[in-house]
């Protein structure tokens, strides 16, 4: 009950049967008894008072709200749980933008510019290997090739 073992409580019993006397023993444990009995039915009737009052101030109706959200097929969070199922995701799909979204005019806008850089750097590219061949091409010219008539 209080953490004491049976040795121990034998070693309370036997002061106490020293202390109190043979006579007034079975009295005094009465009296005890009596004393406990009252101290949990104190606890009781204010665990009970304690329910009470948490009944009247809606504490288990936000309990029940709380319980309720954590469902989630209450809340839809079931949909939203599908939604980024990341599994089921094609990559290879097309996204769907809803036209005149400011999302889809942003997409629209970053495709030009992307299809514009695409087009600049192909040009770019273009231009550096025609002046290598150039390059290439007067490097052969300007080569002169050795004498042939020089008999050792």
């Amino acid at each position: 009950m209080f953490g004491l073992g049976w040795g121990e409580m034998v070693v309370v019993g036997l002061v106490a049967l020293i202390v109190v006397g043979p006579k007034e023993l079975p009295v005094m444990f009465r009296t005890v008894g009596r004393f406990a009995g009252k101290a949990r039915g104190m606890a009781r009737e204010f665990s009970r008072a304690m329910e009470d009052a948490a009944d009247e101030a809606g504490v288990k109706d936000i309990a029940g709200d709380l319980k309720g959200m954590s469902n989630p097929k209450k809340y839809g969070l079931d949909k939203v749980k599908e939604a980024t199922d990341f599994a089921k995701w094609e990559p290879s799909e097309p996204t769907k933008l809803r036209e005149g979204s400011e999302t889809a005019k942003l997409a629209e806008e970053r495709a030009e510019a992307a299809k514009k850089i695409h087009e600049v750097s192909a040009r770019k590219a273009q231009e550096r290997l025609d002046r290598e061949a150039a390059a290439k091409a007067a490097e052969a010219d300007t080569a002169e090739p050795a004498p042939k008539d020089a008999k050792a």
